[in-house]
């Protein structure tokens, strides 16, 4: 068994890096007050080929695999993790309407997506409907020329910045059976937006309500088949698990970094503080939480890569664990700085804001649990 990573994955994790730490790092603090990303970070991106990392290369995409996917959102994430995140959020869309969108769509949306002239997001929850997402209302019917949705998705990155909208909605009865995808672009009559959100954490992705009154789309707008969307929405969470999972070992490893030079640097009592054994005590626990989230992550992604049958459990205990302890060392990161950890000159504490919300969105840690003890206690 190799645990090592291959030489093209190391050169893609150190692309991914090096973008990172020249394009984005020297702003991330700067967009966080502006409360937007630039669009033509997007465009750079786009050009790196990680608009589209596991759109096959058939629909022109790079074709990576999960675990590859997750090198690059690590790397980015050690120089934004909120940047990271809304790419993370890109990519599922994109793989979304590669894997079950009819040859005319892909054909007519793929190639912007894949050079993200098109920037998505994805739109499930509702102010009705969070974690029991199959209760979901906003519904669409047909008409002679298309669809008409009616309805309301909640806390959306991207909301009204976004140029296309993959959206869950009700087409059918109650339950997750009634449900279909839909692809929603910017400026069709009736969508519409609500106030920007005023968030703790990722406050460099624009969030908002999005709104649908009488909003109408073309019948090729249906992705896939009517009533399989909550099964799509499902299947594309299982990797945007890892890819948030993989957001938050990124920063955590770059909080941990930042923290041993400020250690190293830092002097009381006559001594540098890397000195005293109880704070190199606090380094060894971090570490180690540290490089058992990385093993961890990259067994499930390797698992869902393979097909394994219980990849969804994995999925969801990579989630619980790796959310929870990056939550945990930036959070002890920001205390070994002292007062400055509580500077935004610092950078850590923006971690510990934008590492909060891993733990709710993608499913929320207690949904992590629930699937996980479904898994268990159905096994053989």
């Amino acid at each position: 068994m190799n645990f090592g990573l291959s030489e093209e994955q190391n050169a893609i994790f150190d692309m991914a890096y090096a973008f990172g730490r020249e394009n984005i790092a020297p702003h991330a603090r700067e967009w966080e007050l502006a409360g937007t990303i630039p669009k033509e970070l997007w465009a750079e991106i786009g050009e790196l080929g990680f608009g589209a990392l596991y759109v096959s290369e058939e629909s022109g995409g790079t074709g990576l695999g999960r675990l590859d996917a997750t090198l690059v959102f690590e790397a980015l994430s050690m120089a934004c993790p909120s940047v990271a995140a809304f790419l993370s959020i890109h990519n599922m869309c994109a793989k979304m309407i590669d894997s079950y969108g009819d040859q005319e769509i892909r054909q007519r949306v793929l190639p912007g997506i894949i050079r993200m002239d098109t920037v998505l997001s994805y739109c499930l929850t509702e102010p009705g409907s969070g974690s029991d997402a199959s209760a979901l209302k906003t519904r669409a019917e047909r008409t002679n020329e298309g669809y008409i949705l009616n309805g309301a998705k909640a806390f959306i990155s991207g909301g009204g910045y976004s140029d296309a909208y993959v959206a869950m909605v009700r087409t059918g009865g109650e339950g997750p059976k009634g449900i279909s995808c839909m692809y929603i672009e910017d400026g069709a009559p009736g969508l519409s937006f609500g106030s920007m959100e005023d968030k703790m954490g990722w406050r460099s992705q624009p969030t908002a309500q999005v709104q649908f009154d009488d909003c109408k789309i073309p019948y090729e707008n249906l992705i896939g088949l009517e009533g399989s969307g909550f099964t799509y929405a499902m299947a594309g969470l299982d990797g945007g698990r890892l890819n948030i999972s993989a957001c938050s070992l990124g920063a955590a490893q770059h909080a941990m970094n930042t923290t041993r030079d400020y250690m190293r640097e830092r002097h009381a009592f006559g001594k540098s503080i890397s000195q005293f054994q109880a704070l190199q005590f606090r380094l060894a626990d971090m570490e180690t939480d540290l490089q058992a989230s990385r093993v961890f992550l990259r067994q499930a992604a390797w698992k869902l890569d393979t097909g394994a049958g219980d990849a969804a459990k994995y999925c969801a205990m990579a989630k619980k664990f790796v959310t929870e302890a990056g939550s945990r060392i930036v959070n002890q990161c920001l205390q070994l700085h002292g007062g400055y950890g509580y500077l935004a000159d610092y950078g850590i504490e923006k971690l510990v804001r934008d590492l909060r919300v891993h733990e709710i969105l993608e499913g929320t840690n207690e949904i992590m649990r629930l699937i996980i003890s479904r898994h268990l206690l159905a096994e053989r």
